[in-house]
């Protein structure tokens, strides 16, 4: 497991962060997650970039290691649950061979972030459609923008069997970055999803901050992922 993020960190990492200009432009991580509209016709998968194509790089924190040293070598997340608005979803890291456009009906974690537990951002999107993020952007579309959202609890498990707890404490509409999380110094979860169609760079972010851990079942912390190609 060990060499999955070095071999995304090697392939990503330059085209990933510079400066902390982190303009993620149309062709960016912001412009995957895709809001729910009328079956499309079925077609290829996206062929650009998952981020704009940069020179330099950005060292984040922690230096791309453990901020937390009692972190375990190996720990990702495996599921998110938010109870409030009924999701409950697998988080898998999506393999070269699914492509680079993001799959449906599981969440995905970016790797070049931190883990539950590291003392840093966990970064974790999905697309905003039935069974998947839309409640997010159903909820920040309210007369509140979201503000309703405050106080929610999310959890996230994680491949060791642990649950990790945070507070939803902001909502971010329209946001074109990634500057703040990649800031994080502390353990916070930062969620994305999309604010329009498939293009739209602008992206909802609902940030959320730690609360309390504790092990879990195994049969909880691990839920199938039967991930497809969205169309």
């Amino acid at each position: 497991m060990d060499t999955v993020p070095l071999r995304l960190r090697s392939r990503l990492l330059p085209a990933l962060l510079t400066a902390l200009g982190l303009a993620l432009l149309a062709n960016g991580l912001m412009s995957y997650t895709t809001a729910v509209q009328p079956p499309p016709e079925a077609r290829a998968l996206a062929s650009y970039e998952p981020l704009p194509t940069l020179t330099g790089a950005l060292t984040l924190p922690g230096g791309g290691g453990a901020v937390n040293p009692s972190f375990p070598p190996g720990r990702v997340a495996t599921r998110i649950v938010i109870r409030r608005l009924n999701i409950d979803l697998p988080v898998i890291l999506q393999d070269d061979k699914d492509g680079l456009f993001p799959l449906c009906d599981v969440a995905l974690y970016q790797p070049l972030f931190g883990q539950p537990g590291q003392g840093r951002a966990t970064y974790i999107y999905a697309h905003a459609r039935v069974g998947m993020f839309l409640p997010l952007l159903r909820r920040s579309e309210r007369a509140d923008d979201g503000q309703s959202m405050i106080g929610m609890t999310v959890e996230v498990y994680t491949s060791d069997d642990w649950r990790f707890v945070y507070t939803i404490s902001e909502v971010r509409r329209h946001t074109r970055d990634l500057n703040d999380a990649a800031a994080t110094t502390t353990e916070r979860l930062w969620l994305q999803t999309s604010e329009g169609p498939m293009g739209t760079v602008p992206k909802l972010q609902v940030v959320a901050d730690f609360l309390s851990a504790a092990k879990v079942d195994p049969v909880a912390a691990h839920p199938a992922a039967r991930p497809r190609i969205c169309r």
